[in-house]
């Protein structure tokens, strides 16, 4: 992203939002910290929604549905962030209706300040967009008192120059959400691999099963410490205890055997496009097993390179 200077001279960015573009300037936002943005727009029903996540599990900071008068302010926001929103991607469509007609201000604004943009357009046939519609029996955004068809048209009409001005048009008639997905990997992750994100959660089965979770494993195979006295108190995060753990029969192979299968799994993951999974693991009170278990995995996924938090859901209940 380049932000030419100007004699040290500001610009005015919608709203009285002001975007400083000289290094002489008290205060200026240095070059490098002028954010990356993509401005993801499109048909409804198209597939915002799935192009906007998959630029948030690449690390993109999304804005769903932001008036394109604000988008001016968020650079800017993104640029006084020293970093830490370095990636801005924002959709926009005609839900916002009467702020849609500012898009092309914002969008000159952004121009006049030699801020760099994308635009992705989502596009799809008519009859492909009718079925979508029709299968969550909702109506399109702009048919009003109409046919589905009549929407249809009204957006097509007032998208029609942004479509042209778009620097990627993906057409997604015959593509299903994996591959949408993909083709928006292959224009934003590079050449990395996708990353996928794990959590290794552990558990009291007393408790409840956790919600959220991908991936459910049961420690009740194991002797439980909390029978011996000595380590009743303690937490799986305690040596001894992790030491009790691993010393009976089956713990270590378990370990090892579970990473080896969660491998094969993550693999998967990764084809179909999913960046995130929660990985439960239980014993009676989640307190001593399942801790203990839970961080001897975590370490493990880590190691192999994936990127993993861990939590102990219910430590601490008893």
């Amino acid at each position: 992203m380049n932000v030419n200077e100007h004699d040290g001279q500001e610009s005015q960015a919608g709203d009285g939002v002001q975007v400083s573009t000289g290094s002489d300037t008290p205060g200026a936002v240095p070059e490098a910290a002028i954010p990356e943005l993509v401005i993801i727009s499109g048909m409804s029903g198209a597939g915002r929604s799935t192009a906007a996540k998959c630029l948030e599990d690449l690390g993109w900071f999304v804005v769903d549905n932001l008036p394109p008068a604000l988008i001016p302010t968020m650079v800017e926001l993104g640029a006084r962030s020293q970093g830490n929103v370095a990636r801005i991607a924002v959709v926009v469509d005609v839900r916002g209706r009467r702020f849609f007609d500012n898009l092309r201000e914002s969008l000159a604004d952004l121009e006049a300040k030699h801020v760099t943009r994308r635009i992705v357009f989502l596009e799809s046939s008519d009859d492909a967009l009718v079925r979508r519609f029709e299968s969550v029996r909702r109506p399109h955004p702009l048919q009003g008192d109409g046919r589905i068809v009549d929407g249809i048209a009204a957006e097509r009409e007032l998208l029609r120059e942004l479509r042209g001005d778009a620097d990627l048009v993906i057409d997604t008639s015959s593509l299903n959400v994996h591959e949408l997905r993909a083709k928006m990997d292959a224009q934003f992750a590079g050449e990395e691999e996708p990353e996928l994100r794990a959590t290794v959660m552990s558990f009291g089965f007393k408790y409840g099963l956790p919600v959220d979770a991908d991936l459910v494993a049961d420690m009740r195979f194991l002797p439980n410490p909390h029978w011996v006295p000595e380590l009743r108190p303690f937490t799986g995060l305690n040596e001894e205890v992790a030491a009790y753990v691993f010393n009976q029969p089956g713990a270590k192979e378990f370990l090892d055997r579970y990473a080896e299968l969660l491998r094969l799994i993550a693999a998967g993951y990764r084809r179909e496009g999913k960046r995130y999974v929660t990985i439960a693991i239980g014993c009676t009170g989640g307190k001593h097993r399942s801790v203990a278990m839970s961080e001897k995995l975590a370490a493990r996924l880590a190691a192999e390179g994936v990127e993993t938090v861990v939590v102990h859901r219910d430590m601490g209940r008893e």
